[in-house]
């Protein structure tokens, strides 16, 4: 790995000194020599160039943070590079092609807009709209983009460019067809298997389905993305939609797919794993999903161990989870009296609070029993009158869990 990255510096040193070498013949009244791909013999041209970063790229796939490190320089130089070229350049449409892969891979959009300055000179009209939509993308104007893009076929582009523009297409479709987005996102991966455009796909993919609610190809696009990118830099935003997808599975309803769960999720070292099954039952519970709740819990007391503060976790949950029980209550109640407090962080406290407050609340019910079987609601629903509602509302949105995800991180890597 670090010999490829050492061989990429050298290569981009290299540009960098060619392009200098050039700029000094141009100054000195040399006539410009027009390339196919170059500007002259032995310097890599924009094709050659665009092709390095990808190399680099697809290194971050598999998660080199020297190459997510190596990129930001890369992409200076090449942006760069791009801007000094001569007009004849891009008299040549795989070099014009090029440039659109370049900024669609991060480099600066700059480029684009000086080819559009040269219109028809260096641009052909079916070239045109591929420059717009592009610039237009990387910009934030989206029916722009989609107004230029949409019309055109990635399958007669060259592969990458292809896998690129079909990403970008399933990007500004996802929120009126799911379906042409999915499309869109399986002919990515034929197009671009193992790089950087392959995961970033894949990622894509999984959301689609969960939004969906394709639980069957959710869980077999999960279980891929852990095999085969759990060591991605971008895995921590995969891991972030697959806790909150997972609270959209009522369990206790659908108890046979806990089964596949259990198998996608057993691609994660157990570490890892654990805070994932924590995060998601803790997630259950605003959902009002207590059987889920139960489940992931539960899950989660076989990995603990040694963990004190994962177990307290795991049983704050589960208990949590019971006092709407008939049966469950009393042993509920003891099971959060027990906890130590101390090992808890200040949102699990505030859940804890509020459980015992709430079940206080349901054994004066008069019925009880009764009352509970048909009404029972979850504790993070109400809250009770004597607590303070800013605990509760510190547990409606996972994104306050977002620092047992950045732990999740630190575990999958090591």
């Amino acid at each position: 790995m670090k010999g490829l990255l050492q061989a990429i510096l050298a290569f981009s040193l290299t540009v960098s000194s060619a392009a200098a070498m050039s700029e000094t013949e141009q100054s000195s009244g040399a006539e410009p020599q027009v390339e196919q791909e170059a500007i002259a013999p032995g310097v890599p041209g924009p094709v050659q160039l665009v092709r390095t970063l990808h190399l680099m790229q697809d290194q971050i796939a598999v998660g080199s943070t020297e190459a997510h490190l190596g990129q930001r320089g890369l992409l200076g130089i090449l942006d760069d590079r791009f801007m000094s070229l001569p007009p004849e350049t891009w008299h040549n449409s795989r070099n014009v092609r090029a440039a659109v892969s370049l900024v669609l891979s991060g480099g600066k959009p700059d480029i684009l807009r000086k080819l559009l300055e040269q219109g028809s000179e260096v641009l052909s009209e079916t070239e045109r709209p591929l420059i717009e939509g592009a610039l237009a993308y990387v910009e934030g104007r989206e029916e722009a983009a989609q107004n230029a893009l949409a019309a055109l076929d990635p399958r007669v582009l060259p592969p990458t460019l292809g896998a690129q523009l079909a990403l970008v297409q399933s990007a500004l479709v996802v929120r009126k067809s799911a379906a042409k987005s999915d499309e869109l996102l399986d002919f990515v991966r034929l197009q671009a298997p193992g790089t950087l455009l392959d995961e970033a796909a894949l990622r894509r993919q999984v959301f689609v389905a969960s939004q969906t609610n394709n639980v069957e190809k959710f869980q077999s696009l999960a279980t891929e993305y852990l095999r085969r990118y759990r060591h991605s830099i971008y895995a921590g935003n995969f891991r972030q939609r697959l806790a909150s997808a997972l609270t959209r599975i009522d369990f206790g309803k659908e108890k046979a797919r806990f089964d596949g769960i259990v198998a996608m999720m057993s691609e994660l070292e157990p570490s890892a794993r654990l805070e994932l099954y924590l995060l998601a039952a803790r997630a259950s519970i605003e959902q009002g999903l207590t059987v889920s709740t139960r489940m992931m819990a539960d899950k989660a007391q076989e990995l603990v161990g040694q963990d004190k503060a994962s177990a307290a976790r795991a049983k704050l949950y589960r208990a949590a989870s019971a006092i709407t029980s008939p049966e469950g209550i009393a042993g509920a109640v003891d099971e959060l009296r027990g906890l130590d407090r101390s090992i808890l962080a200040v949102s699990d406290v505030s859940l804890l609070d509020s459980a015992l407050a709430m079940a206080g609340q349901i054994r004066n019910l008069p019925g009880m029993a009764e009352s509970q079987t048909r009404e029972a609601k979850p504790v993070a629903t109400k809250v009770a009158e004597n607590q303070p509602a800013q605990g509760l509302e510190q547990l409606q949105s996972l994104s306050k869990a977002r620092d047992a995800l950045s732990r999740v991180d630190k575990l999958i890597k090591k």
